[in-house]
């Protein structure tokens, strides 16, 4: 299963953590996780090489683990926000259309 957690500190999310296999399909057919991955990938590219802004990510690719965090303050603050809650919304679907395959937490 992906597990998608989004780290909220006072109504500002910080960054998420998305991890796993869905175990949907076998490799290159998993359409959950191509999902999962085209959603992080956009985030992090946005965030990173579009406004410019200067969050840490850290991909552990023993674990599946993709960890994105922002820095304690963002120049684009409202542009990040959208960015980190419309992924969150993707995910978010996506597990409403897949619920055993993906979580998605605030916490």
């Amino acid at each position: 299963m992906v597990e998608a957690k989004f780290f909220d500190q006072e109504g500002r999310i910080t960054g998420f953590s998305v991890s796993g296999h869905s175990g949907y399909a076998e490799s290159g057919a998993d359409v959950v996780c191509a999902a999962v991955s085209a959603a992080v990938t956009f985030a992090d590219a946005t965030i990173r090489d579009v406004l410019g802004e200067a969050a840490k990510t850290k991909v552990d690719d023993g674990k599946a683990e993709v960890t994105l965090t922002l820095p304690a303050r963002c120049e684009n603050e409202e542009a990040v926000q959208a960015v980190l809650t419309g992924m969150m919304l993707t995910l978010s679907a996506l597990r409403d259309d897949y619920p055993d395959y993906i979580e998605v937490m605030e916490v």
